[in-house]
C-alpha cells in the first residue's frame, strides 16, 4: 500500500440482523478487508431497497447474522491483489451495483451479468463471496454473511466487476442509488423493454426504481409515460419526474383509463416494480395486443401471480423478466446519465437518515411512507 494511503480502522459500525424478531441492529464488528479482484469502499452512503424488506421480514430466506445493504456509494481506500487493470485507485468516488458479476461464469463470459452463477448460488444462498467466504465477522471472528456486499456499513468490500467512478460533479449522498434503483431500471427499460421512440408506457408501482422507470424512459422517447399507483403522494412526484399521466388504481380503472389514454389501444410496454400479484394483474391490464409486460419487482419468497392463459396466446403478449442490469456495460453508462442530468437521482433521494436510524426508516418503507428512496448517510 502506498504511504499516502488512508488508515483503515480495525472495527466499524454495521447494521447486523441477528434475528428476525430482533430485525436491524447497530453492532462494532470487524472491518473488512479485499481479497483478489476486490475493493475496500468507505462507504458514503446506502440506500434502502424495498427487496430488503423480504429478508428482514423472515419472507426470503437468508443466513443470519447478516449486513444487508445493495446499493452504495463511497471512497476506494484499498486496493486487493489483481486489480491493476481496473482503472480505479485508492481515494476514487465510486459507486457499488447490488449484481456483482464474478466475471468467469459461462453466464459471465457471455456478457450475461445478470445471470451469473455465482452471484446466485454463493451471495443470494449463502452470503458470500465467490471464494465460498463472507468478508464480515463479529468482533470474534465469528464469520456474517453478506447480501451484496453488506452496504450498511462504515466500510465493505466490492468485487471489482460491480464498481464504477463517479464524477466529483454528482452527489456522494445522493448517488448511492444509481447501483440499484437506478442499474435495476436502465435494465428493464434499455434491456428487457427495448424501449424505442414512440412507445407508450406504463409504470406500476413508482417507488424508488419506478421513479427512474418513469425519467429513463421519458429519455428514450415514449410517447406516453403512464404512471400508477395508490398514493396521490407518489403520483404527484411521477408527474414531476416526468410521467405524462398519471392513474390511482384504488380509487380508478387502470385498465379503463390506460386505453382511454392510449386512444383505445393500450401501453406497448408495462414495467411491473412490485413484485406482488395485483401489480401483476394491473400490468397486464393495461397492455395492448402484442404488448410487453416487463417485471422487475421482486415477490415476497415463492409467490406466483395469475397470467390469463387465453389473452397471452390471442394477444401474443409477452413477459420478460427483468433482473438488475448487465453491471459492467450499464453501471458506467447510469452514471453519465445522472451526472447528465437525465436521471434526476437527487430528486428521487427524498429522505437522509443515520445509521441509528436504520430499523425505523425500513419500517416507514415497509409502511408504504417514503416516496422515491431514503438513504442511510454515513
Amino acid at each position: 500500500m502506498s504511504h499516502n494511503a488512508p488508515v483503515v480502522p480495525e472495527t466499524m459500525r454495521a447494521a447486523v440482523l441477528s434475528s428476525i424478531d430482533k430485525g436491524l441492529e447497530i453492532h462494532k464488528i470487524r472491518t473488512p478487508r479485499p481479497r483478489a479482484g476486490e475493493v475496500l469502499v468507505k462507504v458514503s452512503a446506502c440506500g434502502l431497497c424495498h427487496s430488503d424488506l423480504h429478508v428482514i421480514g423472515g419472507a426470503i430466506a437468508f443466513p443470519l447474522p447478516a449486513v444487508l445493504g445493495h446499493e452504495v456509494a463511497g471512497q476506494v481506500v484499498e486496493l486487493g491483489p489483481g486489480t491493476e487493470h481496473s482503472g480505479l485507485q485508492v481515494g476514487q468516488r465510486v459507486a457499488g451495483a447490488f449484481l456483482m458479476p464474478c466475471g468467469d461464469c459461462p453466464a459471465c463470459a457471455a456478457g450475461r451479468d445478470d445471470l451469473c452463477g455465482p452471484f446466485f448460488s454463493m451471495n443470494r444462498l449463502k452470503g458470500t463471496l465467490y471464494d465460498g467466504e463472507t468478508r464480515l465477522a463479529d468482533l470474534d471472528g465469528n464469520p456474517i454473511a453478506m447480501y451484496s456486499m453488506g452496504g450498511l456499513a462504515e466500510y465493505c468490500v466490492i468485487p471489482v466487476t460491480s464498481v464504477a467512478p463517479v464524477p466529483d460533479t454528482v452527489d456522494p449522498v445522493a448517488s448511492a442509488i444509481l447501483g440499484c434503483a437506478a442499474l435495476t431500471a436502465y435494465g428493464a427499460v434499455r434491456r428487457s423493454a427495448d424501449l424505442r421512440a414512440g412507445q407508450s408506457v406504463a409504470v406500476v408501482a413508482t417507488g424508488g426504481v419506478g421513479s427512474n422507470v418513469i425519467q429513463l424512459a421519458r429519455a428514450f422517447g415514449a410517447k406516453d409515460v403512464i404512471a400508477i399507483d395508490i398514493s396521490d403522494e407518489k403520483l404527484d412526484a411521477a408527474l414531476a419526474l416526468g410521467a405524462t399521466a398519471v392513474v390511482n388504481s384504488a380509487t380508478e380503472n387502470a385498465r379503463e383509463r390506460a386505453f382511454e389514454i392510449t386512444g383505445g389501444f393500450g401501453v406497448d410496454i408495462a414495467f411491473e416494480v412490485l413484485g406482488r400479484p395485483q401489480t401483476w394483474e394491473t400490468a397486464l391490464n393495461v397492455l395492448r395486443d402484442g404488448g410487453r409486460m416487463v417485471p422487475i419487482g421482486l415477490g415476497a419468497g415463492v409467490q406466483t401471480a395469475g397470467v390469463e392463459i387465453n389473452r397471452t396466446v390471442r394477444r401474443s403478449q409477452s413477459i420478460v423478466g427483468s433482473y438488475g442490469a448487465l453491471t459492467r456495460q450499464d453501471l458506467p453508462e447510469v452514471i453519465r446519465l445522472a451526472e447528465a442530468g437525465i436521471i434526476r437521482y437527487e430528486d428521487i433521494v427524498t429522505r437522509q437518515v443515520s445509521l441509528d436510524e436504520v430499523a425505523d426508516t425500513y419500517e416507514a418503507l415497509r409502511r408504504g411512507e417514503i416516496q422515491g428512496r431514503a438513504v442511510v448517510k454515513m
